[in-house]
């Protein structure tokens, strides 16, 4: 991993505290196992606080992570870019029916940078993205972004379920969940307020953000191969909204 793409890391309780404190975008707060009370509880208090996930983890880990073995049990992944509001979406829909895509447990950065970028060709408005459970704006996903993260906004929820029926009820949007078991993607109108749920790779879209979508569509696989990769199946369909969403036809 060169310098461009290593992930910022702060270890040792005062430096962590310190940037909770300061109001810098953190991932997540890993703590070594054991040590959620005594002299690190304001660090899980603070966190909580927050909305900063903490992550527990082992001694090991820790020093690997922040690359010192005085890191006193607890270490800091500090984002890369700076994570929106979802009025900075609506500001940039402006007038325009809503597209967003929501990413449900992608946790490979790479992959997340990826949707991104892809999202932000698309005209997506937004990514959403929850606050547990999945990648964030890590050094490595801003990167694959490739200055996508810059202009589009993405926003960390601490629950996708409720953030779509907020969406749903105040905005009136229609979600669709890129899945196995749907119809064609090319077959459906997305039309109106949209958002594109993608899940992981393996686990899919979890089950209960499963049952809050509307419409479930599917990428025909006619090869050897189980599925493809999230960030690819997201295009696709992304694209297929964005070619209805212009108006263009085949000739």
């Amino acid at each position: 991993m060169d310098e461009k793409t290593k992930t910022e890391v702060a270890a040792g309780r005062n430096p962590v505290l310190e940037l909770l404190r300061s109001q810098r975008e953190l991932e997540c707060v890993y703590l070594q196992k054991g040590l959620e009370k005594g002299p690190v509880g304001r660090i899980v208090a603070l966190a909580k606080e927050r909305g900063v996930p903490v992550k527990e983890t082992t001694a090991e880990k820790l020093q690997a992570l922040s690359g010192i073995s005085s890191h006193q049990g607890v270490a800091a992944v500090l984002s890369a870019a700076a994570y929106s509001r979802m009025e900075d979406i609506f500001r940039r829909a402006g007038e325009e029916p809503l597209f967003l895509v929501l990413a449900d447990g992608i946790e490979d950065p790479h992959n997340l940078g990826a949707i991104i970028r892809t999202a932000e060709g698309a005209g997506a408005h937004g990514v959403i993205i929850p606050k547990r459970h999945s990648a964030g704006l890590t050094a490595a996903a801003v990167k694959t972004a490739a200055g996508a993260a810059a202009h589009l906004p993405v926003v960390r929820v601490p629950n996708l379920v409720a953030a779509m029926k907020e969406l749903r009820d105040q905005k009136g949007l229609w979600f669709y969940c890129a899945d196995m078991d749907g119809q064609p993607w090319c077959t459906v109108d997305y039309g109106g307020p949209a958002g594109l749920v993608v899940g992981a790779e393996g686990s899919g879209v979890s089950r209960l953000v499963k049952e809050s979508c509307d419409i479930t569509v599917a990428l025909p696989l006619r090869g050897k191969i189980g599925s493809l990769n999230a960030s690819v199946a997201a295009g696709i369909v992304m694209y297929e909204m964005a070619r209805q969403r212009m108006g263009l036809k085949a000739k």
